[in-house]
Protein backbone atom coordinates (compact mmCIF):
# COMPACT_ATOMS: atom_id res chain seq x y z
CA UNK A 1 0.00 0.00 0.00
CA UNK A 2 1.18 3.20 -1.05
CA UNK A 3 0.64 6.71 0.90
CA UNK A 4 1.25 9.52 -1.62
CA UNK A 5 2.03 12.23 1.61
CA UNK A 6 2.68 15.36 -0.76
CA UNK A 7 -0.62 17.31 -1.36
CA UNK A 8 -2.31 18.40 -4.49
CA UNK A 9 -3.82 21.41 -3.61
CA UNK A 10 -1.94 23.92 -3.32
CA UNK A 11 -2.95 27.64 -3.21
CA UNK A 12 -3.64 29.97 -5.81
CA UNK A 13 -1.05 32.59 -6.41
CA UNK A 14 -3.25 34.99 -9.00
CA UNK A 15 -6.38 36.95 -8.41
CA UNK A 16 -9.25 36.87 -10.08
CA UNK A 17 -10.36 39.88 -11.33
CA UNK A 18 -13.31 39.19 -13.45
CA UNK A 19 -15.70 39.53 -10.79
CA UNK A 20 -14.36 43.04 -9.42
CA UNK A 21 -13.95 44.47 -12.95
CA UNK A 22 -18.03 43.12 -13.56
CA UNK A 23 -19.23 45.12 -10.31
CA UNK A 24 -17.44 48.56 -11.33
CA UNK A 25 -19.10 48.18 -14.37
CA UNK A 26 -22.27 48.20 -12.83
CA UNK A 27 -22.05 50.68 -10.84
CA UNK A 28 -20.63 52.96 -13.69
CA UNK A 29 -23.60 52.75 -15.44
CA UNK A 30 -25.48 53.10 -12.06
CA UNK A 31 -23.95 56.49 -12.27
CA UNK A 32 -24.43 56.98 -15.57
CA UNK A 33 -28.38 56.71 -15.17
CA UNK A 34 -28.89 58.45 -12.33
CA UNK A 35 -26.34 61.40 -12.56
CA UNK A 36 -28.80 62.92 -15.26
CA UNK A 37 -31.67 62.76 -12.68
CA UNK A 38 -29.50 64.30 -9.91
CA UNK A 39 -29.04 67.28 -12.26
CA UNK A 40 -32.57 68.08 -12.94
CA UNK A 41 -33.80 71.23 -10.74
CA UNK A 42 -37.61 71.84 -9.83
CA UNK A 43 -39.20 74.52 -12.41
CA UNK A 44 -40.72 77.15 -10.83
CA UNK A 45 -43.13 80.17 -11.72
CA UNK A 46 -41.57 82.98 -9.52
CA UNK A 47 -43.87 85.77 -8.65
CA UNK A 48 -43.17 89.06 -9.44
CA UNK A 49 -42.03 92.15 -6.90
CA UNK A 50 -41.82 95.76 -6.61
CA UNK A 51 -38.37 96.85 -7.47
CA UNK A 52 -36.50 97.22 -4.26
CA UNK A 53 -33.80 99.50 -3.60
CA UNK A 54 -29.98 98.09 -3.52
CA UNK A 55 -27.97 97.14 -0.38
CA UNK A 56 -25.85 100.19 0.37
CA UNK A 57 -22.27 99.09 0.31
CA UNK A 58 -19.93 100.49 2.94
CA UNK A 59 -18.02 103.36 3.00
CA UNK A 60 -14.21 102.55 2.71
CA UNK A 61 -11.81 104.94 4.01
CA UNK A 62 -7.89 104.44 2.96
CA UNK A 63 -5.83 104.88 5.59
CA UNK A 64 -2.42 105.26 4.98
CA UNK A 65 1.07 105.17 6.51
CA UNK A 66 4.08 106.65 4.51
CA UNK A 67 7.81 105.98 4.94
CA UNK A 68 8.29 109.03 7.08
CA UNK A 69 5.23 107.62 9.66
CA UNK A 70 2.96 110.42 8.13
CA UNK A 71 -0.33 109.41 8.28
CA UNK A 72 -3.20 110.38 5.74
CA UNK A 73 -6.97 109.59 5.71
CA UNK A 74 -8.23 109.44 1.73
CA UNK A 75 -4.68 110.87 0.76
CA UNK A 76 -5.50 114.43 3.64
CA UNK A 77 -2.55 114.59 6.08
CA UNK A 78 -3.92 114.03 9.98
CA UNK A 79 -1.99 114.05 12.67
CA UNK A 80 -2.50 111.46 15.17
CA UNK A 81 -3.71 112.59 17.91
CA UNK A 82 -6.81 114.11 16.06
CA UNK A 83 -6.96 110.67 14.17
CA UNK A 84 -9.60 108.30 16.45
CA UNK A 85 -11.50 111.62 16.99
CA UNK A 86 -11.52 111.67 12.99
CA UNK A 87 -12.19 108.18 12.95
CA UNK A 88 -15.08 108.34 15.52
CA UNK A 89 -16.46 111.43 13.25
CA UNK A 90 -16.37 109.29 10.08
CA UNK A 91 -17.72 105.96 12.05
CA UNK A 92 -20.72 108.29 13.49
CA UNK A 93 -21.72 109.66 9.55
CA UNK A 94 -21.00 105.92 8.20
CA UNK A 95 -22.12 102.97 10.86
CA UNK A 96 -20.57 100.36 8.34
CA UNK A 97 -17.37 102.13 7.97
CA UNK A 98 -14.78 99.74 6.33
CA UNK A 99 -10.89 100.93 7.25
CA UNK A 100 -8.01 99.67 4.69
CA UNK A 101 -4.94 100.26 6.25
CA UNK A 102 -1.73 101.25 3.70
CA UNK A 103 1.13 101.01 5.72
CA UNK A 104 4.64 101.54 3.95
CA UNK A 105 7.11 98.44 4.13
CA UNK A 106 9.41 100.90 5.29
CA UNK A 107 7.80 102.16 8.48
CA UNK A 108 8.76 101.66 11.49
CA UNK A 109 6.24 98.83 13.39
CA UNK A 110 5.18 101.12 16.41
CA UNK A 111 3.85 103.71 13.81
CA UNK A 112 1.49 100.86 12.35
CA UNK A 113 0.38 99.83 15.98
CA UNK A 114 -0.54 103.73 17.16
CA UNK A 115 -2.61 103.43 14.18
CA UNK A 116 -4.25 100.63 14.63
CA UNK A 117 -4.61 101.51 18.48
CA UNK A 118 -6.62 104.46 17.72
CA UNK A 119 -8.50 102.86 14.57
CA UNK A 120 -9.43 100.29 17.83
CA UNK A 121 -10.20 102.91 20.44
CA UNK A 122 -12.32 104.60 17.68
CA UNK A 123 -14.81 100.95 17.33
CA UNK A 124 -13.48 100.40 13.91
CA UNK A 125 -14.71 97.23 14.08
CA UNK A 126 -13.83 96.14 9.95
CA UNK A 127 -10.02 97.02 9.39
CA UNK A 128 -7.75 95.36 6.45
CA UNK A 129 -4.63 95.77 6.01
CA UNK A 130 -3.83 96.15 1.72
CA UNK A 131 -0.51 94.16 0.70
CA UNK A 132 0.67 93.73 -3.39
CA UNK A 133 1.55 90.16 -4.77
CA UNK A 134 4.99 89.19 -4.60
Amino acid sequence: MNINTSSEQTAMAEINVTPLVDVMLVLLIVFIVTAPLLMQAVKVDLPGTAAVEPVKQSRVVQLTVNAQGIVYIDQRPIHLDVLESELKTLLAATPDLSVQLHADENVKYGRVAQVMAAASRANIKKLGFVTVRE
